[in-house]
């Protein structure tokens, strides 16, 4: 089970922590991640990590604004966002999946948190 926390409302420039807590899984070999779909658009990879350690990916659309980091002993995932943009709007999702395994066709998701940038 995932369970996302964090959205809100902020002006353009502003910053937010989303938090994903998850529970149930085998938090140590994974790849986990925060996706986000915005009105009439595709759900899209913003950034997602192999919980075991090694290279991270973003979107390019985000990166040196987004940080995605974890705390493996709480088995939190975290997406801090700074400097957001009126594009970044959307619902987002936190994602667990089999490493190597389709995200958008084999992962768990939690039930998404809404980020709204004005």
């Amino acid at each position: 089970q995932l369970v996302e926390s964090g959205g809100g409302s902020v002006q353009a420039g502003g910053s937010l922590r989303l938090s994903c807590a998850a529970s149930g899984v085998t938090y140590n070999s994974i790849c986990m991640g925060w996706f986000r779909q915005a009105p009439g658009k595709e759900r899209e990879g913003v950034a997602a990590l192999y919980t075991g350690g090694g290279p991270i990916y973003y979107i390019d659309s985000v990166k040196g604004r987004f940080t995605i980091s974890q705390d493996k002993a709480e088995n939190m995932l975290y997406l801090q966002m700074n400097n957001l943009k009126p594009e970044d709007t959307a619902v987002y999702y936190c994602g667990s999946w089999r490493c190597g395994m389709n995200p958008y066709s084999d992962a768990d998701w939690g039930q998404g948190t809404q980020v709204t940038v004005s």
